[in-house]
């Protein structure tokens, strides 16, 4: 942990090791993700009780969203990163030969990775493979809602990464305030709107690039299924990707769902089951599921469901273990539109279904809503498919299933509008803390005298075949210049 009153120096140190150019070698590039690989193998269990402190998630939902997520991602990186710091070809037109062009990945420099508490070690080490990736020295800044997974990047990371070139600052408000006020190259944030509003205030007073990562109401529409197989794997995938990820504490997770009047009752008995399946049936015997995170985000979920009007639309569940910071898996029928359940992100384990007399309505339900980070749906009807897809706009698009888009590498990841700005993931994390940087080499050959004055027509009847690469009609210009002079010359 850095302590808040060396930060100059830190960031000094770190500018300095970023300057050598040590960052921008493959060989260290490769041995910091390899660095990260063995942090994580040699640390499985110290990573299951830091995160069973803060959240108390089960070993095996911990493998599933943090450490199985980072070793992928480090993984990948590994066998790619060469051939993504390699220059591309750019090309160039012929009216400039003799000349090549290349597009140069290059880092950006020191950058800060702000780490959201849901999933504290996976969002931390995640972004920073991307950044190591791309040759970046990195400001780590854990959450302090979750204080031991905090403090276990804090110890370990240095025992690990070059110190030179990562490190961790631990903190609250005040560290995170005292961060934004310095200039960084890059900034990456996870976290809540709000937070993320002064974050991109505080970057740009530098004109600092900034990638957030934020969230919103991720809905998922349920069409009409006949099959009882199709409902139970539909219903599955459902729960899991609202009550599965951190009790819903999740920018991914599902916040509620669309599904059409006559289905909802049918939809609603299968989640009943697979929450049975899943969890267990009352609140003294509910198990893998995480805790809510604190007190304060306790509070705020019970303050949703006192609203007497969302509390009458409870259809299932709704009660709650203060002590152990537990609420049980709740669904909600149709609670008020206005209520703050259905306009602010719910971000916790109560799923409200909204029912509509066509499922085609969704899509209208959707658009007059803030663009969310994911669009469920669940649906055999290509046609549908097609409207959903051209007609709403969100970070991602899934269909028949929930939440696997994150982990394919393949596949950006971010949001729009009001759910993120920027993507990263696989290549896409290289690239985001990367600069692509145009690079033109030409030789003292060949003068194009039309670029210079003094102007005439011939320079103008020039400049305007060059503009739409007509090199058959520059050609001809070129020659009856040509000609004509000789003509004059004769005379």
């Amino acid at each position: 942990m850095e302590a808040l009153d060396g930060l100059e120096q830190s960031l000094t140190e770190l500018r300095q090791t970023f300057t050598s150019g040590r960052t921008r070698d493959v060989a260290w590039r490769k041995d910091q993700l390899r660095a990260i690989l063995k942090l994580i193998d040699h640390n499985e269990a110290k990573i299951n009780l830091a995160l069973h402190q803060d959240l108390c998630k089960h070993p095996v939902e911990i493998y599933r969203d943090e450490i199985g997520v980072v070793k992928k991602s480090a993984n990948y990186s590994l066998s790619c990163v060469e051939k993504w710091m390699a220059p591309k070809k750019g090309r160039i037109p012929w009216l400039f030969f003799p000349s090549r062009g290349e597009v140069l990945p290059e880092p950006y420099g020191l950058v800060l990775i702000f780490v959201a508490w849901n999933f504290p070690i996976s969002l931390a080490l995640d972004p920073l493979i991307g950044a190591i990736s791309a040759g970046n020295t990195v400001v780590i800044k854990p959450s302090d809602l979750s204080p031991a997974c905090s403090a276990f990047l804090a110890s370990t990371i240095p025992l690990y990464l070059d110190p030179t070139a990562v490190r961790v600052i631990e903190g609250g408000a005040h560290v995170a305030e005292q961060l934004l006020q310095h200039r960084w190259d890059k900034i990456f944030f996870t976290g809540s709107h709000r937070v993320g509003k002064i974050v991109m205030s505080a970057a740009a007073k530098h004109l600092t690039p900034v990638t957030l990562e934020l969230g919103g109401k991720c809905p998922v529409i349920v069409d009409t299924l006949s099959d009882p197989s199709e409902i139970m794997v539909a219903a599955k995938r459902v729960a899991g990707g609202k009550w599965g990820p951190c009790s819903g504490q999740a920018c991914i997770a599902i916040d509620y769902v669309l599904v059409d009047r006559k289905f909802a009752p049918i939809l609603i008995e299968f989640l009943k089951k697979i929450i049975h399946q899943f969890y267990g049936e009352n609140l003294k015997n509910l198990k893998y599921l995480s805790r809510i995170v604190n007190k304060h985000h306790f509070a705020r979920l019970c303050s949703i469901l006192e609203d007497p009007r969302v509390a009458a639309s409870i259809v299932y569940g709704g009660s709650l273990d203060e002590n152990n910071l537990i609420i049980e898996p709740t669904i909600l029928l149709d609670p008020p539109l206005d209520s703050e359940i259905m306009t602010e992100e719910i971000f916790g384990p109560l799923l409200p279904i909204i029912t509509l007399d066509n499922i085609h309505e969704s899509i209208e339900f959707i658009n007059l809503r803030p663009k969310p980070l994911a669009i469920y749906a669940f649906t055999k009807d290509e046609k549908f498919k097609k409207l959903v897809l051209m007609e709403t706009s969100s970070g991602s698009l899934t269909f028949n299933d929930v939440m696997v888009q994150f982990l394919c590498d393949e596949l950006p990841f971010g949001g729009v509008g009001q759910s993120g700005i920027g993507r990263y993931h696989g290549k896409y994390s290289f690239d985001t803390f990367s600069h692509e940087k145009a690079v033109l080499y030409r030789s003292f050959f060949l003068e194009l005298e039309p670029r210079y004055p003094p102007w005439n027509e011939f320079k103008l009847q020039f400049l305007r075949f060059a503009y739409i690469f007509d090199y058959f009609r520059l050609l001809l210009l070129l020659l009856g210049r040509k000609l004509q002079q000789m003509f004059a010359s004769s005379h």
